[in-house]
């Protein structure tokens, strides 16, 4: 093409600027005009007739999908190419919706540019051809039909981002299989779903989470599924679309696979009458598959590593126990106590998993404490407290390095500061100490208590929750004792 055209490049780095404008006004017959960010390229694109715009995604001011929208609602038949040296799914999907019309990757080749320019002119010449062609003939047939497969198009984008948002609030696989089974329903409108897990062994299934269409109806049972079905896509690893005679039903099964595995079978039927399936419901379903499978996959090898971790550490607590036949379980009766008292406050189910961690692993830091110290049969030297003292923070430290236990960390470190102040590492007063870490205080004061240490035999229950009831206030928060002694005087302690 040998027109002249009107050429926008928006960048932030002037060396791009400067190399575009420098190519293209060399080589060809457009004009370039350059900006700095959005703000400058939107007031260029007001006050000149311009013909398209090349813009870079990550810009101040204004960016590059930001400038889309505002040409868009200017002048649609302005074409946008956006360039970006961070390309992602997210970001191409992103633009691409936003009325851009190619996207390229930074580095740009130079000898790109040409017949780029050359493409979209093409492009927004047939566009605006036919903006006036809908004008002038509104119900001209082809039109219409390309109307109706944009439309279709949307409506599949739709449909996977409802996918995507759906499986984003997945914490469990439980969650996984029930949003898997309903999205499967809801997507292809059928009567009825269900995911079953699939023996290999045994060639047989049983059905984990099921989706009904008519909710109210009178149905009793889920439809059986037919073994043969199962075992043909267990064995051979594909989906399956069956329609039977006269439009007697319809069935679909599909496999869930961990790498080549296939560990779930996830079986969808219509009625006789009711409708039947397509290549659409196909694609659409392989989709929410493949993603279940993945979310699945990730979870348990994520499930594994966490339990591993936490046996290793939990492996360092029994070492420093083993030790001492003094503070042996020591960590597993705080526990039992903590979960006790969180229950009873009314914790969170998430709070009550930080805090199992947090208390099973509260001495962890004592590993860095040298034995003649931590085993010492005799009172401790000043001194040598000031090295116990140091526990905590070692024992933060070391969970720090996991890199996932922010909270579990910080209740840690703070398991031995006290309500008035007069704790330690960081002497925290009142509600400056985290919740959590009260409730393990507690715990972990009258577990010792009762305890037989190297230096004392310990005490009896009465004189233990005496001093819990007199450090109320000073020592602990006074919620958590009170809790604290109506469990005790309830029996639903195990001391």
């Amino acid at each position: 093409m040998n027109e002249n055209f009107n050429i926008v490049v928006a960048d932030d780095e002037e060396t791009i600027r400067d190399t575009f404008k420098m190519y293209l006004e060399s080589t060809t017959n457009h004009t370039v005009l350059t900006a700095k960010d959005g703000l400058e390229a939107l007031e260029i694109i007001k006050n000149k007739k311009i013909d398209c715009c090349f813009t870079d995604l990550s810009m101040p001011n204004m960016d590059g999908l930001a400038l889309t929208k505002k040409i868009q609602a200017y002048d649609s038949t302005i074409p946008v190419v956006v360039m970006t040296g961070y390309p992602s799914m997210d970001n191409t999907i992103k633009t691409l919706k936003n009325g851009v019309v190619d996207f390229l990757t930074k580095p740009v080749k130079i000898d790109q540019l040409s017949p780029t320019i050359d493409r979209i002119m093409r492009e927004r010449s047939l566009f605006i051809n036919d903006i006036l062609l809908k004008e002038e003939a509104e119900k001209n047939e082809k039109l219409v039909k390309i109307n109706q497969e944009l439309q279709q198009k949307i409506k599949e984008v739709e449909t996977i981002n409802l996918i995507l948002q759906k499986f984003d609030q997945a914490t469990t696989s439980k969650d996984i299989f029930s949003i898997l089974t309903n999205l499967s329903g809801e997507v292809t409108h059928c009567d009825e779903a269900h995911l079953c897990i699939f023996d290999q062994e045994l060639k047989d299934h049983t059905i984990i989470t099921s989706y009904f269409r008519d909710k109210y109806g009178t149905i009793e049972s889920p439809k059986s599924i037919d073994k043969k079905i199962i075992s043909k896509v267990a064995d051979e690893g594909i989906p399956l679309l069956l329609t039977g005679a006269n439009g007697n039903g319809s069935v679909m099964a599909v496999p869930l696979k961990i790498r080549t595995k296939v560990f779930s079978i996830l079986t969808l039927f219509f009625r006789a009458g009711n409708g039947h399936f397509d290549e659409k419901d196909l694609y659409l379903l392989n989709f929410l598959t493949e993603k279940a499978s993945f979310l699945v996959e990730n979870m348990a090898l994520y499930e594994n590593i966490y339990e591993n971790l936490f046996s290793i550490l939990y492996a360092f607590v029994e070492t420093i126990e083993a030790k001492d036949p003094y503070t042996k379980q020591h960590s597993t009766r705080v526990t039992d106590y903590a979960m006790s008292i969180a229950g009873a406050v009314g914790c969170s189910q998430e709070e009550i998993e930080v805090l199992t961690i947090s208390a099973n692993l509260h001495d962890i830091g004592k590993i860095g404490i040298p034995d003649r110290i931590l085993l010492k049969p005799d009172s401790l030297t000043d001194e040598e407290y000031e090295t116990i003292k140091k526990h905590p923070v070692i024992g933060s430290n070391i969970i720090g390095h996991v890199g996932m236990w922010t909270n579990e960390q910080k209740i840690i470190r703070q398991h031995h500061e006290r309500w008035d102040g007069n704790g330690y590492p960081d002497k925290l007063k009142g509600k400056e100490i985290s919740f959590l870490s009260r409730i393990l205080s507690v715990a972990d004061v009258f577990d010792a208590l009762i305890s037989d240490r190297s230096y004392r035999k310990k005490m009896s229950d009465d004189v233990a929750l005496r001093i819990i009831q007199d450090g109320r206030g000073s020592q602990f928060d006074p919620e958590i004792v009170d809790v604290f002694l109506k469990l005790y005087r309830q029996g639903k302690l195990n001391t």
